[in-house]
């Protein structure tokens, strides 16, 4: 049973994403993520980390595709024109199918994936009390700065998208 729930929640997640990614209304292809990332959390239960699932659905399906939301809503893309844009969709396209082939060629070299090692004991992010630890005193100046760059980006935004008179 879990090898079906594993595949459904699999292709599920992949086609998502790829709708989220060829999907050219913005309002929808945000949708897609956030049921892209329902079904990422989907695996994680899978794999009994409850804790990042719960974090995956709180912080990247509750905020950032909100914050994506709200960025969109406020640019307005529909006045803008396409012809500078697709140029730099086609490069970008053509460099991200690059880098895939590169890794498909350096798999098919290799013949298999090198053995996941993991290490003996529990791990680190097992509890939520030794998560909560690592968070607030070795990774707490990432996650303030993480947090900066966040609100940088919504002002940066707030200020692009005002008419000028």
């Amino acid at each position: 049973m879990h090898e079906f729930i594993f595949i459904f929640l699999a292709v599920f997640t992949v086609v998502c994403a790829l709708a989220a990614v060829l999907n050219r209304n913005t309002i929808d292809a945000a949708m897609c993520l956030l049921l892209c990332l329902a079904g990422v959390a989907g695996l994680f239960l899978l794999l009994d980390a409850f804790l990042l699932a719960f974090l995956l659905l709180l912080v990247y399906a509750g905020a950032v595709v909100t914050l994506f939301l709200f960025i969109i809503m406020l640019i307005d893309v529909r006045g803008a024109t396409g012809a500078p844009r697709r140029r730099m969709v086609t490069v970008s396209g053509v460099a991200a199918l690059a880098v895939v082939a590169a890794g498909l060629v350096s798999f098919l070299t290799r013949g298999r994936l090198a053995p996941l090692r993991l290490p003996a004991g529990p791990a680190i992010g097992a509890s939520l009390k030794a998560y909560a630890e690592l968070l607030f005193t070795t990774y707490l100046l990432p996650v303030q700065l993480v947090g900066f760059l966040l609100l940088i980006a919504i002002l940066g935004v707030i200020a692009l998208s005002r008419k000028t008179q």
